[in-house]
């Protein structure tokens, strides 16, 4: 890291942890999964190499706050922000972070829980408006993850605005965006870097991690060593995020591990992409039928 940060600054460059607490911060991934969703990693391993790499940890499992609960329980001295990962039925996903861990459960088991589906870590029955909604009346900072991706799906809130999915009006109903996923490409986290500054929105970056290569690669940092003073330094944009996307190894091994992951359960997850993609071209076409075509405007 070159010279101290600056506030509302992203970082793309390898973090080194003993610069940023000699510069007087606190690191933390905030984006990380385990074997409580679609990772094979288990809580203990990945509390075990934060606390050796120096740095906190968000789990942030698909619709589950259980990993989370369980690495509060072993109580390792790594600072942890209680936080999932919500996974709205009309596709985008979105991190939701925690002052306070009764609170969370409280909110996974009154609005999550019966609305989970067969392939309990894709969509839940909740669109993205629902899940704002409801949210709104728990005392939580809401993050759009990877805003702009993954791939050709609409997992993104900032990708379903611009593709007229979503209103824009949406995104102003989050506290903060990702602006490092280190499973994006550059440049969509550059974009969503531009988005965040632009709407005025805290910043948060994780390496959306599924295995322990990758733990802390991505830092959001702060200045406070809390769950609600960190977490007030993303509102009050006063954190910056710094780190590196996964390489193309990594990100293939990841995608492997997911398949495997999810085939227990993969008729329900193919239903759910069907139902989320047909309704993208559903949209399509109604966009399409809705404007005159530059043929029939040359013929008249």
């Amino acid at each position: 890291m070159k010279g101290v940060p600056v506030p509302e600054k992203v970082y793309f460059e390898r973090p080194i942890i003993e610069h940023i607490r000699a510069s007087g911060f606190q690191a933390v991934d905030m984006h990380f999964h385990t074997n409580h969703s679609d990772a094979y990693t288990t809580v203990r391993s990945a509390l075990s190499s934060a606390k050796r790499k120096g740095v906190g940890l968000a789990i942030t499992d698909h619709n589950t706050p259980s990993g989370a609960l369980e690495a509060h329980r072993l109580q390792t001295g790594v600072l942890l922000i209680p936080g999932m990962e919500v996974s709205a039925e009309d596709g985008p996903h979105i991190l939701l972070f925690f002052y306070d861990l009764a609170e969370m459960v409280d909110f996974y088991h009154r609005e999550i829980e019966r609305r989970k589906g067969k392939s309990p870590y894709m969509a839940t029955t909740l669109s993205t408006e629902d899940i704002l909604e409801c949210s709104a009346r728990y005392n939580c900072v809401r993050a759009a993850a990877h805003p702009y991706g993954y791939f050709m799906f609409n997992r993104g809130v900032a990708k379903c605005v611009e593709k007229e999915y979503l209103g824009p009006e949406t995104l102003s109903r989050f506290e903060a965006l990702e602006v490092i996923n280190g499973g994006m490409t550059r440049n969509l986290n550059r974009k969503a870097s531009d988005l965040a500054v632009k709407l005025g929105l805290g910043l948060v970056g994780g390496t959306d991690g599924h295995t322990l290569r990758g733990l802390g690669s991505v830092l959001t940092c702060g200045e406070s060593a809390d769950v609600e003073g960190f977490l007030s330094d993303i509102v009050h944009r006063r954190s910056f995020v710094l780190g590196r996307e996964k390489n193309l190894i990594d990100k293939t091994l990841t995608a492997v591990l997911l398949t495997t992951r999810y085939f227990p359960t993969a008729v329900p997850s193919i239903v759910v992409h069907y139902r989320q993609n047909l309704a993208r071209v559903q949209h399509f076409v109604r966009r399409k039928a809705a404007s005159p075509s530059k043929t029939r405007t040359r013929t008249k």
